[in-house]
């Protein structure tokens, strides 16, 4: 244990002498607690007093486990932004192993509970003067998606390379109003085909 911490304080101390100063952030993984991210910021706190740098560090959360998207609120108050991993997320969500050929099949992000939960942790993050909240994972990249998304709350996405044109076109041709009105229609759905199924102007 006292191994790996050392190693993750000279990870965060690596981040804060970044040039120019500030312009790196962190982003903490699997967070499940309030607690966790408690003791992120004062590590990090700590080794930036330790080396005299003024330039504050954003902290993020990635919202990967279902407990922290329904502690959004909480985590808010420790974060600067929020990164939504849709593929952990579904996996958790659903209790479905995406490695697993039996079920990965129903590894869906598209679920109306997935959405839901991403929904619940763009409310938190507004409640805190909107920090942003990013969603990288497979549905980022998904067409259908990106505008439910962008509904949902979500303020960026992490798309491919390879899919950045379509995606920027299908958001380009939709108003923020119709990608709201769309989030709501597929958080009502049944399943991830009923949200498939839908189109804009329904």
């Amino acid at each position: 244990m006292a191994a790996s911490a050392d190693a993750e304080d000279a990870g965060i101390r690596a981040i804060l002498r970044v040039e120019p100063h500030g312009v790196a952030s962190i982003m903490v993984p699997m967070v499940a607690s309030v607690s966790e991210m408690v003791a992120v910021r004062a590590i990090v706190e700590e080794e930036r007093r330790a080396l005299g740098r003024s330039a504050p560090i954003q902290v993020g959360a990635m919202i990967e486990i279902p407990a922290a998207a329904v502690a959004a609120r909480q985590l808010v108050e420790l974060c600067d932004f929020f990164s939504v991993g849709t593929n952990d997320l579904t996996q958790y969500a659903l209790a479905m192993d995406r490695g697993n050929p039996a079920v990965a099949a129903g590894v869906d992000a598209l679920h109306p509970g997935v959405l839901g939960l991403i929904r619940i942790a763009c409310e938190g993050a507004a409640a805190r003067g909107r920090r942003p909240v990013a969603v990288c994972g497979s549905a980022a990249s998904d067409p259908v998606a990106a505008p439910i998304l962008v509904g949902l709350g979500v303020t960026e996405l992490s798309v491919a390379p390879a899919a950045i044109p379509e995606i920027k076109a299908t958001l380009s041709a939709l108003s923020l109003n119709q990608c709201k009105a769309l989030a709501d229609r597929a958080l009502a759905a049944a399943d991830p085909d009923g949200v498939r199924s839908l189109s804009v102007g329904q």
